[in-house]
């Protein structure tokens, strides 16, 4: 017999492959953080010795979910500014508090209660966008998650640089320190077609295609952003980007709610990918993404969560549920985005935009063991004749009971192994309690 180091064997597994699969009394063998071997439980035990077997008898297994778009930071944000139209939520309220309260400790605090917040909902992986992304992926890698921090890149001095130059000197610092990670990875972050400009644009275009790096931006996300564009510019952001050099593979597209049907089908060629936020676009009432029609067009499409003072939470399943639902009444189509497709978009197509496809995304021999154990024997999820259908439509949160990475138990038996809980909270109430009793 051979030895590993973990035997999981829970009731059901759902790997996200091709076929759509969910098996049932299967298990996941585990070594040196990689899946070993996807079989049957009696096979497994036949063929493996492990140092430890986990039993989850009324579990769902399924790949980590990866949050393809968030602001972990802006956690202590979250209900300062609810109930606005997205520019005066931005222009108004964000941009003045974050010139007056992001500091270091502003993002170490930020990211630790994200992190916590993360983990606990079943996400092992996050793309981020944020200020001192260094102090992001300082902490994602003390949590255990991964995480692809954003180089931010913007044309208005911030806490962070002073001009453009800056941002991408001291991103590109960061995306070379970050060369023996393996869990964090770093990816260019211009801000948004209205506060980049084109000779920046240009020149992120080259350095992405030089260094094979991802490119993470807001992109069509409202009718003023796309009315802008073609007052100053003459056309639509896309295009502007497209010829600019940088709607390709490599392109990261976040909300894409103001979209003409050429576009949908430019995206398909150039290969993008699109970055779904369902909820905030719905809070901020940005617009309304075509993301059943970009999936049949075979355009990628991952969900992320948006930072959570516009959504106002992290929370991967009750993205799910909401991107799928929300599919089906835009296409009028009650087939639209249907549970396994919307699992896909949650996991392996986030694992795609990002580029890390090849190890994590979903449960196969060789990838990194990222999993999650959601426990179905709730009576919100009960009876269940099919656990895909129970953890998109019916689970929450609450019912993960362990998480992941690279085999590295992170949650055990809904107990945060990596982060103390309590400190997190409670330096967030600090700062809570600093930013209200100055008037914000």
């Amino acid at each position: 017999m051979k030895s590993v180091e973990q035997i999981i064997i829970p009731k059901w597994i759902a790997p996200v492959d091709q076929a759509d699969s969910i098996h049932h009394d299967f298990g996941i063998a585990v070594d040196a953080g990689r899946v070993v071997a996807v079989d049957s439980a009696s096979e497994l035990l036949s063929r493996y010795r492990a140092d430890s077997t986990v039993r989850l008898d009324d579990h769902a297994i399924i790949p980590g979910l990866v949050n393809a778009h968030t602001h972990a930071p802006m956690t202590l944000f979250r209900g300062l500014a609810d109930d606005l139209p997205m520019q005066i939520w931005l222009n108004d309220h964000i941009w003045p508090a974050e010139s007056r309260w992001v500091d270091q400790a502003f993002i170490e605090a930020g990211s630790d209660l994200a992190c916590a917040e993360m983990i606990r909902g079943g996400t092992t992986c996050f793309n981020d966008m944020y200020f001192f992304p260094d102090m992001v992926a300082r902490r994602a890698e003390a949590c255990g998650i991964r995480a692809c921090v954003g180089m931010i890149v913007i044309e208005f001095p911030t806490v962070w640089a002073k001009d453009a130059d800056e941002y991408i000197s001291k991103g590109l610092e960061l995306r070379e320190s970050l060369g023996d990670s393996s869990l964090v990875t770093a990816c260019f972050a211009p801000h948004a077609p209205y506060t980049v400009s084109n000779s920046t644009l240009s020149r992120i275009a080259g350095l992405s295609h030089d260094l094979d790096c991802r490119v993470h931006i807001h992109l069509h996300e409202t009718v003023e952003e796309v009315e802008r564009s073609v007052s100053e510019f003459g056309i639509r952001p896309i295009e502007r980007l497209r010829r600019l050099g940088l709607m390709n593979e490599r392109m990261m597209a976040v909300h894409m709610t103001q979209l003409h049907h050429h576009e949908i089908g430019l995206l398909h060629e150039c290969r993008a990918n699109v970055l779904h936020c369902p909820e905030s676009n719905l809070k901020l009432s940005s617009g309304v993404c075509p993301a059943a029609e970009l999936v049949r067009q075979g355009v990628n499409v991952a969900l992320g969560t948006d930072g959570a003072a516009s959504n106002n939470d992290l929370d991967m399943i009750g993205e799910m549920r909401t991107a799928s639902l929300f599919a089906k009444i835009a296409s009028g189509s009650a087939e639209a985005l249907d549970a396994y497709t919307t699992l896909r978009s949650a996991t392996l197509n986030g694992a795609r935009a990002l580029g890390l496809e090849q190890d994590i995304g979903s449960i196969e021999t060789g990838k990194m063991a990222d999993l999650v154990a959601i426990d179905l024997s709730s009576p919100a999820t009960q009876p269940c004749y099919n656990p895909v259908s129970q953890i998109v439509y019916s689970a929450s949160r609450d019912q993960v009971s362990d998480v992941w990475v690279a085999g590295r138990r992170l949650l055990e038996n809904g107990r945060l192994v990596t982060i103390d809980e309590n400190r997190a909270v409670s330096v967030a109430q600090k700062w809570c309690n600093k930013i209200a009793s100055h008037g914000r």
